[in-house]
């Protein structure tokens, strides 16, 4: 039997779904251009040479994979980081930088599905490339959380959990624990929350970690303040002191109330060299909202000149699992200025004139495509969420008048198409 569902995984749009991501995607697009940002693309297909530079993560194996009519070897993007940084080293030598880019690209993984998590999603990208300062880690965060706040939520409904791969790794030569099993031990401790930590354990034993040593990383990951932090670390570190910073500039720009010191947040891949971060709603049902950190080392572990690099990914679906938990889904009702319609076809030459006016005063119109009878088309003029209607019959064709209905029950007005259009032209 045919099914008319889209494949496991992905997603239609309806136009009120579409309406409601639109809202999301306008808070983003929006939220970025405030804090500088400016908007770049790149192709949904990328290589797979240039996805397995980044090999041995988990990400590898959930890559929609392709080999084209000249047998290259493509995929559809899981994350947009590697195109972002494929594109900058590609005009490395004559960029100016520091730069503040973002994109709103979909991604794809094969991976199992659980509440949040799609085999597609739209993610939202900020970064900022050649910037060493901790300030980059300060202005995308804050702008994620602006996103945030502009779409309604608050600091009592989710939180941004801060911590640095940095600080974890001092503490593990602090431990004695050999610098070869760092990346490893970071996979499997990314994995806290989804298995249990018998498993998690397991994986460490797997690395080649002694039971002693598995013993003290948890021990480690137990540590919930700067100062306990500071008290392992050493008061002179400076990881730890790129933390402190962090949190001292979310006072000045707004955001201190959502950020919480969290060493157990890691980041499952391999790129991340410094401070990382994951927002999570305060409930604790559902994933990360968006996540990221600094990745100093990407541009020239693909080729390219070492620089350094912060960023983050916010995803589409968790968020509005999120809005719809809190009551704050954006509104899709269907908003148009005007719906024009009219009675026969000698009466259709007025109204689209009457059209051409309100769409050359740059506002929206939905023209009937046939005539119908007056019942008929208030009903879809307001099945429409028309703010304005009009209906033009013979009488209004033959006194080169109509009437301008508003929506909400207020008086309606009388014009002449010319008077009409001056109105629709002049100020608000």
């Amino acid at each position: 039997m045919t099914t008319f569902a889209p494949p496991r995984g992905m997603r239609d749009f309806y136009p009120e779904d579409f309406r409601a991501r639109d809202a999301l995607f306008s808070a983003w697009r929006e939220t970025a251009r405030l804090h500088g940002f400016e908007e770049y693309d790149a192709p949904v297909v990328e290589t797979m040479e240039l996805l397995e530079r980044k090999a041995g993560e988990e990400i590898s194996d959930q890559i929609y994979t392709f080999v084209d009519k000249s047998d290259r070897r493509l995929a559809l993007r899981p994350e947009l980081t590697p195109s972002l940084a494929r594109m900058i080293i590609a005009r490395q030598g004559a960029l100016s930088f520091p730069l503040k880019w973002s994109a709103i690209g979909q991604c794809f993984r094969y991976e199992r599905m659980t509440r949040g998590r799609k085999r597609e999603h739209y993610q939202w990208n900020l970064d900022i490339v050649g910037e060493e300062s901790v300030l980059a880690e300060a202005e995308v965060i804050g702008a994620a959380v602006a996103a945030l706040r502009r779409l309604g939520l608050s600091a009592n409904e989710f939180q941004v959990r801060v911590g640095s791969r940095a600080v974890l790794a001092e503490l593990f030569a602090r431990s004695g624990i050999g610098q070869e099993h760092f990346m490893a031990c970071c996979l499997a401790l990314d994995k806290r929350g989804k298995i249990s930590d018998d498993e998690v354990a397991r994986l460490l034993e797997e690395e080649g970690l002694a039971t002693r040593d598995i013993e003290r990383v948890f021990e480690l990951l137990a540590i919930t303040t700067l100062d306990q932090a500071a008290a392992a670390v050493g008061a002179d570190s400076a990881a730890l002191a790129q933390i402190r910073e962090l949190f001292s500039l979310a006072g000045p720009l707004g955001f201190a109330p959502f950020l919480t010191f969290d060493l157990a947040v890691i980041r499952g891949l391999g790129y991340y060299t410094g401070i990382v971060f994951e927002a999570f709603d305060t409930a604790g049902k559902l994933r990360a909202i968006f996540g990221g950190g600094r990745y100093d080392s990407l541009l020239s572990n693909l080729g390219g000149q070492k620089m350094p690099c912060v960023g983050l990914g916010f995803g589409d679906v968790v968020v509005m699992e999120l809005l719809a938990d809190c009551g704050k889904l954006p509104a899709t009702a269907r908003r148009v200025d005007f719906a024009i319609g009219f009675m026969d076809d000698p009466s259709r030459d007025l109204a689209l004139r009457a059209a051409l006016a309100v769409r050359a005063a740059g506002k929206s119109c939905d023209l009937a495509l046939a005539a119908e009878k007056p019942k008929k088309f208030f009903a879809r003029a307001d099945r429409a969420g028309a703010l304005h209607a009009i209906y033009i019959g013979p009488d209004e064709v033959q006194s080169g008048t109509f009437s301008i209905k508003p929506m909400d029950d207020r008086r309606p007005w009388t014009a002449s198409l010319d008077s009409f259009a001056e109105r629709l032209a002049g100020p608000a």
